[in-house]
């Protein structure tokens, strides 16, 4: 494995690395094409297992993030959270390994779970909101069914798209900073950052984080195979070491963590449709869908956009194979997501970490998959590795997936700009949709007026005033009275 992406290949057709002569060794091999795309059953596993240690994770944060009450004062339950979670990113992981045959594993959103949390379910009940969740994923098939979605992702200019890749990079990147607690908020103007605590390391997890990123980060540069996946079973077997010595610098207690937990399934299927027009109107709940849509819609672009770049499946225009069964199916797992209480199940940017490790096809994501279901019977399990650790490999990855950017002309400032505030305006806000939206607008306008008007394909600006609408959605409502 290398810290540098291979490069697009010209065609979709021609995804892979491996020879033209490569021929499938059976059947099973064949449906998956891993000898056509350069990889092996070992490769893919591993890869699977490293992008399944970097997304546990959300089986332990979405059920915290999801315990917001609703409009009724309701709360859901942790561990039927836990497994919903759980259960959809894995059937979700396996479809879509399954059906496209590309290495991008499920789980529930961050962007659109706190969106749900923290601002749908305080004007409708938790029920209502997931079922909002599954109209968002219902039209979002639709668009992909009939081809809408895939023009919209066809105008997209590669530049953007490869800026998306970049912009993605930097994202996982400051995630992996930030939950590692090498960069925290001062709560001042300015600066608002800081490097750890006071401009230093300030904790014993941050020293984690580093020993995990300079171990892994060495074994990757050595071309070491599997040198992520031992770089964060190093990091783990460290850190509890250290938390041996000092009990009480990681929080870290083998002894009382459980080990088996049996699946609540209660909040599988308890979604909502009878919305009460007496506590929110129509156009409240047409804005919630509006707001749902463009997030899930160009997140999950932007991640596909990025990962298929990463694993060198996209051609020359930033497609990748079965395109549209992946968009189809991505909306699938909002519908999913919204039906088991989990929120809307989207690929998730931590699949570069398998990618990085050497997955090619969709048999990575069934081993992704198959963890994730049996981690509803071993819940406890998922918090073993510690997060400092997981937040390195985000880094790593992030890291190579900024290598993209040298494929991108800079010379046009028509094209810079446009690039910069993609890039930059996803970490900086926390958002990939927020940074495709930037990257939109400012591409539509740039060009249009600095004589390039007729180069700007005309989906290019409905999406473009789309994301303007979006981003001025809070006085719009305000105006509306639905604030």
């Amino acid at each position: 494995m290398t810290s540098t992406p291979p490069a697009p290949p010209e065609s979709a057709e021609e995804t892979g690395t491996a020879p033209p002569e490569a021929e499938p060794k059976n059947a099973f091999d064949r449906f998956f094409e891993i000898t056509r795309r350069g990889s092996t059953i070992a490769t893919e596993v591993r890869g699977g297992i490293v992008t399944f240690v970097t997304m546990a994770y959300i089986v332990i944060l979405n059920p915290i993030i999801l315990a917001t009450p609703d409009v009724d004062g309701t709360t859901l339950s942790s561990a039927a959270v836990a497994t919903s979670t759980a259960l959809t990113a894995g059937l979700m992981t396996i479809l879509f390994g399954l059906v496209t045959r590309l290495p991008f594993a499920f789980a529930a959103g961050l962007g659109i779970n706190a969106f749900v949390a923290f601002s749908v379910v305080g004007q409708v009940t938790w029920g209502e909101a997931m079922a909002l969740v599954v109209i968002n994923g219902l039209i979002i098939v639709l668009l992909a069914a009939t081809g809408l979605r895939k023009m919209i992702f066809d105008a997209v200019p590669v530049q953007l798209k490869l800026a998306i890749t970049v912009g993605i990079g930097l994202f996982i990147a400051f995630i992996g900073f930030v939950n590692a607690g090498f960069v925290t908020a001062t709560g001042n103007p300015s600066p608002p950052l800081d490097l750890g605590v006071g401009g230093s390391v300030g904790s014993i997890g941050t020293l984690m984080f580093i020993i995990t990123l300079v171990l892994a980060g060495i074994l990757i540069a050595l071309r070491v195979k599997g040198g992520l996946l031992l770089g964060l079973i190093g990091g783990t077997i460290v850190s509890y070491i250290v938390n041996a010595i000092w009990p009480d610098a990681l929080g870290l207690d083998l002894s009382s963590a459980g080990i088996f937990a049996l699946p609540d399934f209660s909040l599988v299927g308890a979604i909502d449709f009878g919305f009460d027009l007496g506590k929110v109107g129509i156009i409240a709940l047409v804005m919630i869908v509006f707001t749902l849509v463009f997030s899930n819609f160009f997140d999950a672009m932007g991640t596909m956009t990025g990962l298929a770049n990463e694993a060198g499946l996209a051609d020359g225009r930033g497609d990748f194979p079965r395109i549209k069964s992946a968009l189809i199916i991505e909306g699938v797992g909002a519908v999913v997501g919204g039906g088991t209480s989990s929120s809307s199940a989207t690929v998730f940017v931590e699949s570069g970490s398998g990618i990085g490790e050497g997955a090619r096809t969709g048999l990575a994501n069934i081993v992704t998959g198959l963890l994730f279901l049996l981690a509803m019977f071993f819940t406890p399990l998922t918090s073993l590795v510690p997060g400092e650790v997981a937040a390195a490999a985000l880094v790593l990855v992030g890291a190579m997936m900024l290598a993209q950017i040298k494929n991108i002309d800079f010379t046009d400032f028509r094209v810079l700009l446009p690039v910069f505030l993609t890039a930059t305006v996803m970490p900086l806000t926390y958002s990939i949709a927020n940074g495709i939206g930037a990257g939109f607008i400012s591409w539509v306008l740039v060009n249009a007026f600095s004589g390039r008007a007729k180069r700007v394909h005309w989906l290019l600006w409905v999406v473009a005033a789309g994301f303007a609408i979006y981003f001025a959605r809070g006085p719009i409502e305000a105006a509306l009275g639905i604030a």
